[in-house]
């Protein structure tokens, strides 16, 4: 797509009456209060009247994206643009170009983007302009380096156009070139030097020195570094910071959404997964509209996370299809769904897919978890043994607690496949002490679940069986529906023990099935609600494959389980 066509200019703001210099007035006010619903429609109302001077129109544009109007806010760059051409003000009509080509780029539509940043740098040539412009093009060039993972000239590009930054006093300009430099030196191994950078630039944006659109992006693009690099606390501490901020304006819509998903990731962690599951669908509600949203896709993935964890598998399915139909990579969760639904050709394919085209390290670590997770499932231990190494390099390198975790609890289920109890009961101890830290209820089951294992390998069943049943009472107080089932298929009494793959809970819905009972039966007869009896019946008949109960009525006949 070509750059626009110039549109008319504005009315002249001269001549106006009091009453509209009354309203412009109360329109500032309200845009430096951050009562941005306000301001829009004084601004658009003085607009309409007798059109507003090339400030105002900057406040109206820059309120416009505030409220999630983002179309509306490129219609009034792009007039912003024409008027400081009309005005010969090229070194600001090139920072307007440099602008657009950043929320085109970002929306998407890079040939827009392209196009507006060669109009800046034309503009810069032809005028042979000293300007603040001059830095943007250098952070954009930057940008462009990184998406091609040549970090050596990204950073040359952040640095230049930090100096750029600097010299002018352009604090958007400086906090953009050192968000860039930051996520650079992250991405080329200088994690320290590159967080210690961001922590820099925060400095900047909570001190209120930029304006209000550069804060929230900044506020996003760090809080989404520190998840990747798995630096747990940063995150929380600059996703509250989030919180306060948008909470403070109830009218911010871009990145309130974003917000809610990180909070929600955040609160699944330390196990309010209810919470968790009330923050993600506000999340997706407030991402669908306006359409287009980036970060929907993640607000889906996040929900089929906890569906999967509460043993809701088919609704897991569905949201990682649309997390995938929004832009954002499904796995490892859908591989871990297959796993639970006992698709097991389909998870390790679906991961060994997704780890071969994982090159940096946060996003290689978590195919690599969920790889170990399969490979071990599977039996298959030298598979395992090899990524859980890997594992620990990277986590060794970046250095958070959360991965140090992450890597001790897959290091013990691998001792405990190889046969390894006395091992597997060392390091995973260390690993649930690691969790307990970190305030991690679910992790801390599963490991404890693990040391369960391990210690009855080694002959001690009293203690084995205290582990596991305080790994049970965890899930069960999560609502780790598939976890407490397979903590009661390791408790049951060993003539009790699931056949053919299915657990003790699974088996007993079964045969109820075939004997033809409603789930509405069925959940009178096991105390349980409709709904986790259709579930049941539902991750079932998923996980036998057949389609009707009839089917799985036949299924349960042909293996003897009635």
């Amino acid at each position: 797509m070509g750059a626009p066509e110039r549109p008319g200019l504005p009315r002249k703001p001269e001549g106006r009456d009091a009453a509209t210099d009354a309203e412009l007035a109360h329109a500032r006010q309200s845009f430096d209060q951050g009562a941005w619903g306000d301001a829009h429609a004084r601004l658009s109302a003085v607009d309409e009247r007798a059109g507003l001077g090339s400030e105002d129109l900057d406040r109206l544009a820059t309120v416009a994206f505030l409220l999630g109007r983002e179309d509306g806010s490129i219609d009034l760059l792009i007039r912003l643009y024409h008027e400081h051409l009309s005005r010969g003000a090229e070194a600001e009509a090139a920072r307007c170009a440099c602008w657009l080509g950043f929320v085109l780029t970002d929306r998407g539509r890079t040939a827009a983007g392209a196009g507006w940043f060669a109009r800046a740098q034309g503009l810069v040539d032809d005028g042979d302009l000293d300007c603040s412009a001059l830095g943007f093009l250098r952070v954009a060039a930057g940008f462009a380096a990184y998406a091609e993972e040549d970090h050596a000239a990204a950073l040359v590009a952040f640095d230049e156009g930090a100096t750029i930054g600097a010299r002018f006093g352009d604090r958007d300009l400086g906090v953009l070139a050192g968000l860039g430099r930051g996520h650079a030196l992250v991405r080329t191994g200088e994690k320290a030097r590159g967080l210690a950078m961001l922590d820099e630039v925060m400095v900047a944006v909570t001190a209120g020195e930029v304006s209000p659109i550069m804060k929230g992006l900044a506020y996003c693009a760090v809080i989404e570094i520190c998840q990747e690099v798995f630096e747990l606390r940063r995150a929380r501490e600059w996703t509250a910071d989030l919180t306060r901020w948008c909470d403070s304006h109830p009218d911010l819509a871009p990145f309130r959404g974003q917000c809610l998903v990180r909070r929600a990731e955040i609160m699944q962690h330390h196990g309010a997964w209810g919470d968790a599951m009330e923050e993600t669908e506000a999340a997706r509600q407030r991402l669908s509209t306006p359409a287009g949203q980036p970060a929907l896709g993640l607000a889906y993935y996040q929900q089929g996370e906890l569906h999967r964890l509460r043993g809701e598998y088919t609704e897991a399915e569905e949201a990682y299809r649309q997390a995938g139909q929004w832009g954002h990579d499904p796995q490892p969760g859908l591989a871990r769904l297959w796993l639970a639904l006992g698709r097991m050709d389909a998870a390790l394919a679906a991961i060994g897919n997704a780890l071969d085209v994982a090159r940096d390290g946060g996003a290689r670590a978590r195919m690599l978890v969920a790889y170990v997770e399969i490979a071990v499932a599977a039996r298959d231990v030298a598979a395992a043994r090899a990524s859980v190494d890997e594992l620990q390099a990277i986590a060794a390198n970046f250095a958070t607690p959360l991965l140090d975790a992450v890597s001790a609890s897959l290091r013990g289920s691998v001792l405990l496949a190889e046969g390894d109890g006395e091992a597997a009961v060392d390091v995973l101890r260390r690993a649930w002490d690691a969790w307990q830290e970190l305030e991690a209820p679910y992790e801390a089951a599963r490991t404890r679940m693990l040391l369960g294992l391990a210690l009855r390998r080694l002959g001690d069943e009293i203690s084995a069986r205290m582990e596991l049943e305080a790994a049970g009472w965890a899930f069960r107080q999560l609502g780790a529906t598939p976890d407490v089932e397979r903590v009661e298929e390791l408790t049951a009494p060993s003539a009790d023990r699931s056949r053919r793959g299915l657990t003790r809970r699974a088996t007993q819905v079964l045969r109820m099935v075939a004997a033809g009972r409603t789930n509405k039966a069925i959940a009178a007869e096991l105390f349980l609600s409709e709904r986790t009896v259709d579930r049941h019946v539902s991750n079932l008949l998923a996980k036998l494959g057949v389609g009707p109960r009839t089917a799985a009525t036949a299924y349960a006949y042909e293996h003897d389980l009635v």
